[in-house]
This record gives C-alpha cells, structure tokens and sequence, in this order.
C-alpha cells in the first residue's frame, strides 16, 4: 500500500500551493502599422514589422 500523510493538511495551506496554477489570457497589442493584434515583443507574424522597423519582408504575390 501507498504511504498516506500523518496530518490532514488545511484548506489555507493547500489553496496556497495552487495559486500558481490558475490560467491567465495571454496580453495581445495591435500592431502600429497594419493593426492586426499579436503577442507583445515579437515580430508582427501579418507584415513583418518589429517597433516600427520592417524586420522580415514578406513578398506580395502578383495576381496572374
């Protein structure tokens, strides 16, 4: 058999030892140039731009 706990432990002491697992919304922000929101301190995953700057340049496909 499984060993069990000598003491029962309290409703305190047991809530604080979960109060790291409640899940929070991750923060978005709108992107200054084309306004599409993302994760804050990356590189806008729609056009490229980081802080104003055009980091990865995303090439237009021409229409045949």
């Amino acid at each position: 058999m499984p060993p069990h706990p000598k003491r029962k432990l309290s409703k305190g002491r047991r809530e604080r030892r979960r109060s790291h697992d409640a899940l929070e919304p991750a923060s978005l922000v709108g992107c200054p140039n084309c306004g599409t929101m993302s994760l804050p301190q990356i590189v806008c995953p729609n056009g490229g731009f980081y802080k104003g700057r055009e980091v990865i340049s995303k090439k237009k496909e021409e229409k045949k």
